[in-house]
């Protein structure tokens, strides 16, 4: 309830009410309202089924297994043939549960097989299946079980580290199964995402348990003593996790000598690049012996990063940056819960106009082991320099120039042999470059041709260039949507994979859809279709997609598409969201209204309580963020959305993208320019009217 109170204060701030409530209602919530808000996500958890699957592909390219986990903590599991578009029970799942009832002498039920996880053989006679800790090998035919021996097929296995890190939120439900191999009673703690850690209990000596878990979780074996065995990151496919004792560290030995930086070798292997005291050194690969390339780096205008020799031996590359001014920002903890004096935090925090680090690419010719000179012009005030690469001839390197300020990018060519710089490309708009979601740079080095996002046109989209000139030789994509990423470059077929913002008419520009185009702008062919936001996943051959698709009222739906023209060939799954609904969930309310141009459109939703009485009135509470970087109305099914706490607490909930956020058309993004305080707040105010 706390963090939701907190919620509120913050928010209420940029609230408008509209409407006046009547006497006997609480439009800041009655204790009810609070302790129901605070359980939402308990209410809700664990009420829908079938939002995702996890394709395993089998060899053949054309047929992949999922499990679905139903409602009753019941499973299934499901065998598709792509090809023909047929789905059926990956196996018999009654007479599994009978051989798993012999095999471990205890009640196994059909929908609820132990098995996390199944592996066709290659004859596809019988299946390998992990389960309950071990493999075991059924055939199908038959289906008598049998347990595998671990020298004939090993578990698969955790890597243990020694330093527990913070579990990471990065897929599904899996598991663990923990074997202690020490003498000592281990205490299994889980480190959550702050890193603080929760006991799960212990294990004793010699002792296995398995653990239900999540992927990106991790675990951290201690013993009685407090001593940290061992850590483990959980993976998508279950697996265990040997607990041993640590192996002693062994002394140093100076027995080898002092230890060398290993460098980078040239590509004619003659002599390799390494950094040392901020400055750049080469070794003979030969003799050994050790020249010192530069002299002037220093603490504050250093060389560093990545050292990248020309195809042809000739030229080395390399960074170096001159540290920014320095400005000190301090703050005091006035009550540390650790000790009773306050604490002085510090930390470096420039300013507008302060003076910031100064990145500038250096050239050697390693013929005579002196620096190019390279004139500056192009490069002159950089926020960063980047993508520094050699083309295949080493005639030229480029990298890309963002100038602070963010007015300018610019891909620069600099001669290997004289060190002039010229502009390739250049996007020099009287606003801004977007530079954080919509660049995109790839270099078609067979053809001589570089792959360029821009806005130039209005919208952002995909452009080829040729890479000798800097001449644009066409748009790839165009049109009033936009390019929201690139997936992939096929240099062969001449294709680019990608996906957009708005390319389906009719559909919420923000709703992503999957597309591919060739090179020179022909045969753009739109993969998906369902009327929300997709998710796709690509079969390992490529030709088929898997296609997961929703709404913020539409729970997901989940269809096999053919990758060529995008058609579907059936549905796998759509979501069961009925014990949600029979909880008292209610879907958001997606509306559309006219901006402050009165034409452009602006996409919003509200969200109601769950106890919502049309007859009563209700102050509205716009939750606000506006941030020229994103967009933040949710487009995706979710069974909580955070605005939903608010709203119980007796509010209307509205939420608004308004002009000046990000991933419409230039001209709807530039309303932020210098105008930070704008914040969609006349679109908004219109739109909650």
């Amino acid at each position: 309830m706390h963090r939701i109170a907190c919620s509120l204060s913050s928010v209420i701030v940029l609230a408008a009410f509209l409407g006046a409530a009547e006497t006997a209602f609480h439009p800041c919530g009655t204790k009810a309202d609070y302790e129901r808000a605070a359980n939402l996500g308990r209410t809700f958890q664990g009420k829908t089924f079938k939002t995702a699957i996890r394709p395993h592909w089998l060899a053949d390219g054309h047929r992949f297994w999922y499990r679905n986990d139903l409602t009753g903590n019941t499973r299934e599991f499901v065998l598709v043939d792509a090809a023909t578009g047929t789905r059926m029970p990956a196996f018999d799942h009654a007479r599994l549960a009978a051989a798993f009832e012999k095999s471990l002498g205890r009640k196994v039920e059909a929908t609820r097989l132990p098995v996390e996880r199944v592996e066709f053989l290659a004859n596809e006679d019988a299946v390998d299946l992990w389960a309950v800790g071990a493999w075991w090998r059924c055939p199908l035919q038959s289906y008598e079980l049998r347990r595998l021996d671990p020298n004939e097929r090993p578990a698969p296995t955790l890597e243990a580290f020694p330093v527990p890190r913070h579990s990471q939120g990065k897929g599904g439900e899996t598991q663990i199964a923990f074997i202690n191999r020490t003498k000592v009673e281990v205490d299994l703690q889980w480190i959550d995402f702050q890193g603080q850690r929760k006991s799960y209990g212990t294990l004793a000596p010699g002792a296995s348990r398995v653990q239900n878990t999540f992927a990106g979780h991790v675990w951290a074996a201690i013993a009685k003593d407090g001593r940290m065995l061992a850590a483990f990151e959980a993976t998508e496919e279950p697996a265990q996790a040997l607990i041993v004792e640590p192996k002693p560290e062994e002394p140093p030995t100076d027995r080898a000598g002092p230890r060398k930086a290993s460098g980078t070798p040239s590509p004619d292997g003659r002599w390799s690049a390494f950094l040392r005291n901020h400055n750049i050194f080469i070794r003979n690969a030969e003799s050994g012996e050790e020249l010192a390339l530069t002299n002037d780096g220093s603490v504050r205008n250093r060389y560093h990063g990545e050292l990248l020799w020309s195809p042809n031996s000739r030229h080395l590359l390399a960074l170096q940056t001159e540290a920014g001014q320095e400005r000190k920002v301090h703050a005091v903890e006035s009550s540390p819960q650790d000790r009773v004096e306050p604490r002085l935090h510090t930390w470096d925090y420039l300013k507008p106009g302060d003076r910031i680090e100064h990145r500038r690419p250096c050239l050697f010719d390693m013929t005579v082991r002196q620096r190019v000179a390279i004139s500056e012009d192009l490069f002159p005030n950089p926020w960063s320099i980047g993508e520094l690469r050699w083309v295949p001839d080493g005639q030229h390197f480029t990298f890309l120039y963002n100038q602070r300020g963010h007015q300018v990018l610019r891909l620069v060519a600099v001669s290997a042999e004289t060190g002039a710089a010229r502009a390739l490309i250049e996007e020099a708009p009287p606003t801004f470059v977007d530079y954080s979601n919509k660049v995109f740079c790839h270099p078609l080095d067979r053809t001589g041709e570089i792959l360029w996002m821009s806005e130039r046109n209005g919208w952002n989209h995909l452009y080829l260039f040729d890479a000798k000139t800097g001449t644009l030789k066409n748009p790839v994509t165009q049109g009033e949507w936009v390019v929201r990423g690139v997936d992939r470059v096929d240099e062969e077929k001449r294709q680019v994979w990608f996906h957009a913002g708005g390319i389906r008419a009719g559909q919420d520009p923000y709703y992503l859809h999957y597309a591919r185009v060739n090179l020179d702008g022909s045969g753009l062919t739109i993969l998906t279709e369902g009327d929300g936001t997709h998710r796709v996943a690509c079969s390992p051959d490529g030709r088929f997609l898997i296609d997961t698709w929703s709404r913020v009222d539409q729970p997901p739906v989940i269809e096999l598409r053919r990758a060529d023209d995008g058609k579907r060939i059936c549905e796998l799954e759509r979501a069961d969201a009925s014990a949600l609904v029979a909880a008292g969930w209610r879907p958001p309310e997606r509306f559309v209204a006219k901006g402050r141009d009165g034409t452009t459109d602006i996409h919003g939703v509200i969200h109601r309580p769950m106890r919502f009485d049309p007859q009563r009135k209700y102050p509205v509470i716009e939750c606000i963020y506006a941030g020229p970087h994103g967009y933040f109305v949710p487009k995706e099914f979710s069974a909580l959305h955070g605005a939903q706490e608010l709203a119980e607490l007796g509010f209307i909930v509205v939420q608004i993208d308004g002009m000046g956020t990000n991933w419409r058309s230039r001209a709807f993004h530039d309303v932020a320019w210098k105008n930070l305080g704008d914040s969609g707040f006349p679109d908004r105010c219109i739109a909650t009217s």
